[in-house]
């Protein structure tokens, strides 16, 4: 085999099954609420009803555009159209696309640890799961490590090219989420505790503007949707006062405890399911001691930096969503190969050992997590998930030829399964007259709605997500 294939054909390997875990079987977990909602967002784009940017319960707007070319190639043109599988490969190619760009960012610890390092990622629970997710999570991701690895480039290239693609990576990570600034400042911690040689001789004032400005531009091109709707740049800022002020109020829905992040990657047993992640904490914890006792690794010291630091913002802020740890997952994979990379010639057998052992247990996580019981509550990932009860829906509805009524104060996902039929209505309170040949009230209000019900109806209940219960009212004839 040629050098050039003993170099490219492994990490061919390692992306072709990192997107092979990321698209097989898409459409199998029901659509999470949040899911749902985005994806019909994505729909009436797709429909042509153009898109506004909400600052008030929406992320940036790459996430629906990026569904445009998916759906197009797949010849999908309406919210009817529109398939779970179509949606969730934007963030399984962009999971995929940042397994590659890991290998790139880990190189200079050498080819052997950033081809582990890419394993690591490649099989990280967190990052198959919520690579197979229709939310922000995976986009960011890729985003922040091209800018990056764009970033380093320019450090040592001093061409002004790469500083202008660090602006456009760094444009479209604001575009996707307003939470990108953190991960800027994560890195400005990473460069501070790599302490890397001065950049390459270039005009370093003039190509950090320009690549500020890139990014700016980038970033108002999606908030204004593409120079149709300026509101939407005042928009994107109103998004820090909003969500400042229910930060402050305690009113997010989404407070949890400093140590949560900490208890994904440690070990923890519900109900008789057990998720955890020890081995490639301890392997990342190696790491961070290699990193902080060698003065040659800057690359490791500045993912340990960037590591730690981020760990620290997200887990003293009290908003907390299990989908955040995706972005930890890179920095521990380079910490990983990092202290594998560290192991003496003499004990590489045993290194190679340790190294198999975790992607063992790393994938028996993912086959868990991911395809076994991928909306399981005990499943730390499924986070307040859709029911798979809610599958049952759509057969009813098909069913019916008279009006359909959903009388209920959380009706998501309902709407993306019932897209496309004209005859269903949505009241968040009860009406005059709740009569129809199919009535899905919530538990709360299922007993005002069945006093108002007029003939003979048959009732069942379906989950629509833990601890809420809808009651489904069938009339007979």
């Amino acid at each position: 085999m040629s050098p050039v294939w003993q170099r490219w054909l492994p990490l061919a390997l390692i992306a072709c099954f990192a997107l092979g875990l990321r698209v097989w079987d898409l459409d199998r977990r029901p659509m999470h609420a949040d899911e749902a909602n985005q994806a019909v967002k994505a729909g009436q784009l797709l429909a042509g009803q153009g898109y506004t940017f909400d600052p008030a319960d929406h992320h940036g707007p790459t996430l629906y555009y990026a569904v445009l070319p998916v759906a197009w190639l797949r010849g999908e043109h309406t919210l009817a159209q529109l398939s779970e599988t179509t949606v969730r490969l934007v963030p399984a190619i962009a999971g995929t696309v940042a397994v590659l760009l890991l290998y790139f960012l880990a190189l200079p610890l050498g080819h052997r640890p950033a081809l582990l390092a890419a394993a690591f990622f490649t099989l990280s629970p967190p990052a198959v799961y919520y690579s197979r997710y229709f939310i922000q999570e995976s986009l960011l991701l890729a985003f922040a490590l091209g800018a990056l690895f764009s970033g380093m480039q320019w450090w040592r290239s001093g061409r002004l090219g790469w500083a202008l693609a660090a602006g456009v990576c760094a444009g479209l990570m604001q575009a996707t989420k307003a939470s990108a600034p953190l991960f800027v400042l994560a890195a400005l911690a990473g460069l501070a505790v790599a302490r890397p040689l001065p950049p390459a001789p270039a005009q370093i004032r003039r190509h950090l503007i320009f690549s500020l400005l890139m990014a700016v531009f980038v970033a108002g091109l999606f908030y204004s949707s593409f120079g149709t709707h300026f509101a939407g740049l005042g928009a994107a800022w109103d998004t820090y006062t909003t969500f400042g002020t229910r930060l402050a109020a305690g009113l997010t829905g989404h407070e949890k405890p400093w140590w949560y992040y900490f208890s994904l990657f440690g070990w923890r047993q519900e109900g008789g399911v057990i998720t955890h992640q020890l081995g490639i904490s301890l392997l990342a914890l190696s790491g961070l001691v290699v990193a902080l006792f060698s003065t040659k690794r800057t690359l490791l010291r500045g993912a340990a930096g960037f590591t730690v630091v981020l760990v620290l913002i997200l887990s003293f802020a009290s908003y907390k969503t299990p989908w955040h740890v995706i972005h930890l997952g890179p920095g521990l994979a380079i910490l990983a190969a990092g202290a594998l990379g560290a192991v003496p010639e003499r004990w590489t057998q045993a290194g190679n050992l340790m190294a198999f052992v975790v992607l063992f247990t790393l994938s028996s996580q993912v086959k868990l997590t991911s395809f076994q019981r991928p909306a399981d509550e005990r499943n730390p990932y499924a986070y307040v998930h859709t029911s798979p009860d809610i599958l049952k829906i759509r057969p009813l509805a098909d069913a019916s030829d008279g009006p359909v009524r959903v009388i209920s104060e959380e009706v998501w996902p309902l709407p993306w399964y019932w897209r496309g039929l004209n005859n269903v209505g949505y009241w968040n309170t009860v009406p005059d007259d709740c009569d129809g040949t199919l009535v899905i009230a919530s538990a709360g209000l299922a007993g005002q709605v069945e006093a108002k019900l007029k003939g003979r109806y048959t009732s069942s209940f379906v989950g629509l997500r833990p601890g809420f219960t809808l009651v489904v009212f069938k009339r007979q004839p």
